[in-house]
């Protein structure tokens, strides 16, 4: 018998992650989502797979555009992480008024102070419950100073710092 939704969920809050937002531009407009279930997948092509729930406000442009940029949240980025989850009253196209972006090789929105970033095309989408697994090869990345990064543990934001 599988472990109850609220045994998990408590579980995964002791699995330290890094803070990401996820974001993307093109026809079916520009959109975002906080997300900690991002992992490396292979570096042959590079290729990383992002969790998307598909009942997330953001989830339909990520299907019309096919790109899709992970933005890994230094500290100073820590306010964009519940903007862009959803947990204030900012609609989607405002939640970019908090940051600066530019743009790489596939167009969608790029943190410009991100610790790094991943400019992406999603590749293959496989449904698992309530969620799309977005199989993406990396385009291009951005890499922002190496200084302090941002991880989500026991429902906190932690910063950790470069040793030396």
């Amino acid at each position: 018998m599988p472990a109850s939704k609220e045994h998990y969920r408590e579980a995964m809050a002791r699995l330290g992650a890094a803070v990401n937002v996820i974001t993307t531009d093109g026809p079916g407009g520009r959109a975002g989502f906080t997300a900690s279930a991002v992992c490396s997948v292979t570096d042959t092509p590079p290729t990383l797979l992002v969790c998307a729930n598909r009942g997330n406000d953001s989830y339909p442009a990520f299907i019309a555009n096919r790109v899709l940029c992970v933005n890994t949240l230094a500290p100073t980025g820590e306010h964009l992480s519940p903007l862009f989850a959803g947990l204030t009253d900012h609609p989607i196209e405002a939640r970019f008024d908090s940051a600066d972006w530019i743009q790489l090789a596939t167009g969608a929105p790029v943190l410009a102070d991100a610790a790094v970033a991943f400019d992406c095309r999603i590749d293959q989408v496989v449904s698992v419950g309530t969620h799309d697994v977005f199989f993406c090869v990396v385009e291009t990345t951005h890499l922002g100073p190496l200084h302090e990064g941002l991880i989500y543990y026991a429902r906190a934001y932690h910063r950790i710092t470069r040793p030396g």
